[in-house]
């Protein structure tokens, strides 16, 4: 019988975390280029980067429903057919279009990543759920410092946007090749009865944590996918901010397990939404090397969300299964799809308004950043109010675990 290889496994879904990442943030560097070439607005910008958001909750919500019946392997198989079609696509789009309906295929593509590999994980690490959620979402920060570098290293050598967008199908080729080779676990620590996952949601601390998730999302992603449009004018190359922001993110999410111990999930939730609402505020009106403190401020704040969020879930409500890590996570990711717009609209509005008053080239640029930063930090800032209520009721929350035999390294 063939042995699975648990660290390669492992491996393969570290790599496919990646390549996510690495569509985060090379197509965040290249907005600007889009724009021109294609003669977008900012509200059209928008709408290409919320595609990539809408289908990746629509691939965790799709994914989470039949995680039981196909198993990760076939999920991450999907994921790696969706990747190379959307990557392929971006390069030879045609106008908005066909930069919808590419950017749709890979946010499809990472929302099945993540649909496959939550659950994976904490069925091959079932001893130490959190710790190994938290290593596995060290490489989305991880994978945008490499995007960031690769695209900020590509355009200084003078590599349009369509290599920026093909050198992704290397990382892509390599995740590939590991899922198709390697066998997979049998679900044997995860609650596999889909039945049972719907029933387990229907429960109100579930919805506080999906209502909880959809505005963390935005609080970490948005000031990071607009960085180059709300940054890209205050004197500071923004590809450098976003690569020290998820630097960062990452090495705090490796040494995650002493913190989240210490602290409590809901301690660590709490604490992380009132230094990200600071450190957004303070990016606002930042100039010069204050910006790079804001930075770490903001860094600091955003870098528990995502995967405390989903360990939360794993932890304290097991019967969910695989659907509900799914869903949380597409919970927040439709929140990011809904929200792009928005935001683009405000920093139109806001140049307008800049335009109105005098102002321009890279001084309207300038104030539109600033008001469009002033309106993310409203995000975080209701997180405190929601998280609070989570610490004082902490006490009350027990934790669950299915019961099953040891799995074999």
């Amino acid at each position: 019988m063939t042995e699975v290889h648990r660290t390669k496994i492992f491996t393969a879904s570290c790599v496919a975390l990646i390549v996510t990442a690495m569509t985060f943030a090379i197509r965040a560097g290249i907005l600007s280029e889009l724009m021109q070439d294609f003669t977008l607005t900012n509200t059209q910008l928008g709408w290409v980067n919320g595609m990539a958001f809408l289908g990746f909750p629509v691939a965790m919500m799709f994914g989470g429903l039949i995680y039981n019946y196909l198993g990760p392997k076939k999920l991450l198989a999907i994921a790696f057919i969706c990747h190379v079609a959307g990557l392929v696509l971006t390069i030879t789009a045609s106008g908005f279009m066909t930069l919808l309906l590419s950017s749709f295929f890979i946010g499809f593509a990472n929302g099945s990543v993540e649909a496959a590999c939550n659950p994976l994980i904490t069925e091959l690490y079932h001893d130490k759920k959190t710790a190994m959620l938290n290593k596995f979402h060290v490489w989305f920060p991880g994978g945008i410092v490499i995007g960031s570098l690769v695209s900020l290293g590509m355009s200084k050598m003078g590599f349009g946007w369509q290599w920026q967008i093909a050198i992704m199908l290397i990382p892509t080729a390599i995740y590939g090749y590991l899922v198709f080779v390697e066998k997979f676990p049998v679900l044997i620590h995860t609650e596999t009865s889909t039945v049972n996952n719907i029933k387990a949601l229907i429960s109100p601390l579930f919805i506080f944590m999906v209502i909880c998730m959809s505005v963390t999302a935005i609080s970490e992603f948005g000031p990071q996918q607009w960085v180059e449009k709300t940054l890209g004018s205050s004197g500071v190359h923004p590809m450098v901010i976003l690569a020290m922001v998820t630097g960062l993110m990452a090495v705090g999410r490796y040494f995650a397990g002493p913190v989240i111990e210490a602290l409590n999930p809901a301690g660590v939730l709490l604490a992380s939404s009132v230094i990200a609402t600071i450190g957004i505020y303070t990016m606002s009106f930042a100039t010069g090397g204050m910006i790079y403190v804001a930075a770490i401020l903001f860094a600091i704040g955003v870098m528990y969300f995502w995967p405390t969020m989903i360990g939360f879930v794993s932890e304290y409500l097991p019967k969910t299964g695989a659907l509900g890590m799914s869903l949380i996570g597409g919970a927040g990711m439709f929140s990011v799809s809904i929200w792009n717009p928005v935001i683009g609209g405000w920093l139109d509005a806001a140049k307008s308004e800049a335009i109105l008053a005098g102002k321009v080239g890279a001084e309207a640029d300038l104030a539109a950043g600033v008001a469009t930063l002033e309106n993310m930090t409203l995000f975080p800032a209701a997180l405190i109010v929601a998280f609070t209520f989570l610490f004082i009721i902490r006490k009350k929350l027990v934790k669950g675990e299915i019961k099953a035999a040891p799995l074999a390294d």
